[in-house]
């Protein structure tokens, strides 16, 4: 008798964590119908829990909780790391029951996003599938492939979604309005062109997971992208990456769990070169473009802000937002100064935020930590990346009655995968997250603050009695670095709860200012992404780009907007622009305009990004969070 099993978090639910450690689960679109279509079938949970006491406990409540009367046979129930063929193989032993012999492993299906899980499933003789939605394609020994969809020009996303919604296909990004990558099987194939949309299967998708990999030379073919990533992988036994064809920008390729493509950077790349593609039954739907066109039909242009900025707000964020308080937060979170006082970690300096490092966790502890000393309702979003669970970190001051939430964000994780190391014999290797030192000073240490002293400027305003009409939410992303994971996910469990976001406001290095330049602050709001996101993101820049001479007339400003703004796709911002809401990256002069060097910091993922770092200036940094924080302030009603 067949015998499937789910993984949680991702795969069945979204999973937050309160400061309590309560632990809250929200069912993933389409789940439950297919939970459903299942009926008869054996039904159970391969799932880590995570550490700690009453891990499991709480886990198990949640589940219960969030689906109840389903996954009731107990021996089904499995909770352990999945960083092994082990759980699977009990999972296997498990299914034999009084009298009823033990299921053949090719009578298992393993359902879980995380391809590195699948793989493990695999070796143990486990059917696999990437998303509940191919359950039943498992079951039944039907291959799923990945797929480029084009869309004839009389038909649009919304037609699409319709018939994606009721058969095997599953998107994982929209290239254009008239292409989009997804998974599907060749029943959901069949489906796609019967209803007149045209499909291409490039390969199976297994135990692989999805990248669009951009390259900043002019003029570069698809399949040189694609060439030149294939060869840095490459190695005596390491599994070749899929193409999956052309991407804005770059290429799309399917990547075996075992290659890091993450860790491949092309010579001259700019940041956020690589982007992780999630599967998502809903990625069409884009819940935020209502909330959008309602920015877009406000007043034709927003007004200067001098006009709509109180003179309290403007006062409580210069008193608040100072370089001293941005330098002494960087300090603790680079490693210059303790990252604690107290505590546990008391005397600890910050070697590394990088998502793979040892530090990493204590600095989500911390951050979660101060932001509840301010009276905030804090909550970690916990996601996989190579086998780590990884948090998000989330900050809200919440309005009765209020209907819509401002984001102020960051990303917390660090890197110096671009610079030069050494072994014992003196000779070059690769950088090794797990003993070199990536302090992360302006990347995105400088966000990371801002957001910070954001979150110290509204505590200061409510003590004075004013209220904001939004929501006021202070985000901190973890994986940036790993091509926008940790936004990714939460962007997307955001969409699953209808989240009703007004705007995000990113900052994203703004410490970076090279002597003698001119202070230049970069707005940028451009997208792929068609829609009323475009001209709604294009005017919170605008929101910013009229703050900054309020608060320092000697700084210039450049909005990079449209298809030719360079960091599409590239920062935490994307990830809200995808599901259609209005979202800004802020940062220092990073792309010129002549396609050359910027003007910020010459450090960029390198161990030298330190406050030590000759272009490292709290004052610019000061300017940049003052400017994005008195906007996002007003913008939410103070």
């Amino acid at each position: 008798m067949p015998v499937t099993f789910f993984d949680i978090g991702a795969t069945l639910a979204d999973a937050r964590l309160g400061a309590d450690g309560s632990l809250t689960l929200s069912p993933r679109p389409r789940v439950l119908s297919v939970l459903d279509d299942l009926h008869g079938v054996r039904q159970g949970i391969i799932s880590n829990p995570g550490p700690g006491e009453g891990a499991v406990e709480r886990a198990a409540s949640a589940l219960r909780e969030a689906f109840p009367g389903r996954f009731t046979d107990d021996a089904l129930v499995r909770w352990g790391p999945k960083d092994g063929r082990e759980i699977f193989d009990a999972a296997v032993r498990a299914t034999a029951g009084e009298g009823v012999p033990a299921a053949a492993p090719d009578e298992c299906v393993f359902v879980g996003e995380d391809h590195r899980e699948r793989a493990f499933a695999g070796r143990a003789g486990l059917r696999t599938a990437a998303h509940p939605v191919f359950t039943r394609a498992a079951l039944e020994g039907r291959p799923v492939f990945w797929a480029r969809i084009e869309l004839p020009e009389e038909q649009g996303l919304p037609d699409l979604e319709t018939v994606v919604g009721e058969t095997e296909v599953v998107p994982v990004h929209i290239a254009s309005p008239l292409l989009v990558l997804a998974m599907a099987s060749t029943r959901g194939a069949t489906a796609l062109e019967e209803a007149g949309f045209t499909v291409d299967l490039w390969g199976p998708v297994e135990d692989t997971a999805a990248f669009l990999v951009r390259d900043d030379r002019p003029a570069v073919r698809a399949a040189s992208v694609f060439g030149r990533v294939a060869d840095e992988l490459a190695g005596p036994a390491a599994p070749s990456p899929l193409p999956l064809g052309p991407a804005p920008g770059g290429v799309y390729l399917a990547a075996p769990a075992d290659a890091p493509v993450e860790d491949v950077h092309p010579p001259g790349a700019k940041p956020g070169h690589t982007e992780r593609l999630l599967p998502d039954p809903a990625l069409l739907s884009r819940p935020g473009e209502v909330r959008a066109e309602g920015l877009v039909a406000g007043p034709a242009g927003p007004e200067p802000l001098e006009s709509h900025a109180s003179e309290e707000t403007i006062a409580a964020v210069l008193a608040a937002v100072t370089p001293e308080v941005l330098r002494d937060h960087v300090a603790r979170i680079s490693g210059v100064e303790p990252l604690r006082g107290s505590g546990e970690d008391e005397g600890l300096l910050v070697r590394s935020r990088d998502a793979s490092a040892a530090d990493n966790p204590r600095v989500v502890e911390a951050l979660a930590e101060y932001f509840q000393d301010l009276g905030l309702r804090v909550r970690l979003h916990p996601f996989r990346w190579r086998g780590r669970r990884l948090f998000n970190v989330e900050a809200e001051h919440h309005v009765a009655g209020a209907d819509s939430a401002v984001l102020i964000t960051a990303h917390l994780d660090s890197t110096a995968s671009s610079g030069r190391f050494v072994d014992a014999n003196g000779d070059p290797r690769p950088y090794d997250p797990g003993v070199d030192p990536a302090p992360g000073a302006d990347d995105d240490g400088s966000g990371t603050a801002a957001v910070l002293a954001a979150a110290e400027c509204l505590h200061a305003l409510l003590a004075q009695g004013r209220t904001p009409a939004r929501n006021v939410r202070f985000v901190l992303f973890n994986a940036e670095e790993q091509g926008l994971v940790g936004s990714k996910f939460y962007a997307r469990a955001a969409a699953a709860a209808d989240d009703r976001i007004a705007g995000v406001f990113q900052m994203d290095m703004i410490a970076g200012r090279q002597r003698g330049s001119t202070p230049t602050v970069e707005i940028h709001t451009g997208s792929s992404v068609p829609g009323p996101v475009v001209g709604a993101s294009d005017a919170l820049g605008a929101l910013v780009a009229d703050t900054l001479p309020v608060i320092d007339p000697a700084v210039t400003s450049q909005q990079l907007t449209g298809p030719s703004d360079p960091a599409i796709g590239r920062s935490d911002h994307a990830s809200f622009h995808e599901r259609g809401w209005a979202a800004i990256a802020v940062s220092e002069d990073i792309f010129s305009a002549d396609g050359g060097p910027g003007t910020g910091t010459r450090q960029y993922h390198t161990p030298g990004d330190t406050l030590l770092d000759e272009d490292h200036s709290p004052r610019f940094a000061a300017t940049i969070a003052r400017s994005v924080t008195t906007t996002a302030l007003t913008f939410a009603g103070l």
